[in-house]
């Protein structure tokens, strides 16, 4: 079993390779709420992956991977069942959209924080994700070159966990 470790601000080791990396723009935290811009600090199993098959190509991986379709979303409204999981769109309420027109969940890692058992408002929609090409801050992802995330994803293995550390 391997672990990829985050240590913030920018880093994120995995199997003796140190890549760059951006986190939450209000840091790592011990005590995550929703919409508060940390990252979670903790160990969190990898769960599965999600592309976007119109965009890039599936990666080599593993791990359960499966093409974003267009109305896919995942419920950050702490208020509903359906929170911090991958749901079809609906008015019900609010999201985020994983199909999106920048590139940055071209590629997603959905990461296991706040999905066993789920608590309302603790946090959602933890992933991996594509950077934005200045390494800007995210709201609570990790964000990384998408190189990089198909370097990582090509030795990922299911039970394989993330440690995001509080420096």
């Amino acid at each position: 079993m391997a672990t990829i470790k985050v240590i913030a601000p920018d880093k994120l080791i995995y199997k003796n390779q140190t890549y760059k990396c951006s986190i939450g723009l209000s840091g790592v935290s011990d005590s995550k709420k929703e919409n508060d811009g940390t990252t979670p600090a903790g160990k969190y199993k990898i769960r599965s992956v999600l592309y976007r098959a119109d965009k890039v190509t599936r990666p080599v991986t593993l791990l359960d991977a499966d093409p974003i379709e267009t109305n896919d979303v995942w419920c950050d409204n702490p208020q509903k069942k359906e929170y911090n999981r991958k749901v079809k769109y609906s008015n019900d309420f609010t999201t985020e959209k994983l199909w999106r027109e920048d590139n940055l969940y071209d590629l997603i890692v959905v990461i296991g924080y706040n999905d066993d058992p789920v608590i309302a408002g603790k946090g959602s929609a933890i992933f991996m994700h594509v950077a934005k090409p200045d390494y800007e801050t995210t709201r609570g992802c990790i964000a990384l070159k998408l190189a990089d995330l198909y370097q990582i994803l090509k030795t990922l293995k299911p039970l394989d966990t993330i440690f995001i550390l509080n420096s």
